[in-house]
């Protein structure tokens, strides 16, 4: 480690554009089960914003004007948001949620570094709610 490196806290909050802020809040709710705790207006943009459980905050932003294309794991940028969870039968509580509010998911994937379930927001961006082994 470096002497007198600046310490962080962890990740406090992470933004994803979306092309339909209305669509895409129904959705994340409809994955969390709660609403937006907050909102933000400004100049070509308007966010809502979840506060997860775990103390960082997940925005939705609609920027005006917005480009139509999907999201791609494959564009640099980011590959996925990954949500961690506790045990692997919460892990599987996610998977039977999600099939319960109509979101089609992979299921359980098993991996040597853990158990993944993956989905994707109307957008196409890469979900996964994971447990670590």
């Amino acid at each position: 480690m470096i002497e007198n490196m600046p310490q962080l806290t962890g990740i406090h909050h992470l933004s994803l554009t979306v092309s339909d802020l209305a669509v895409s809040t129904t959705f994340y709710q409809r994955v969390f089960g709660f609403p937006p705790a907050g909102e933000l207006g400004g100049e070509n943009l308007q966010r809502k914003l979840f506060a997860l459980p775990s103390g960082t905050n997940l925005g939705l932003t609609e920027h005006s004007p917005t480009t139509t294309e999907k999201f791609s794991p494959f564009r640099p940028g980011m590959d996925h948001v990954g949500f961690g969870v506790n045990t692997k039968d919460e892990l599987q509580a996610w998977a039977d949620h999600l099939t319960q509010v109509n979101i089609e998911h992979s299921g359980l994937v098993e991996a040597p570094y853990g158990t993944a379930l993956s989905f994707k927001d109307p957008d196409g961006t890469a979900l996964e709610f994971f447990f670590g082994a």
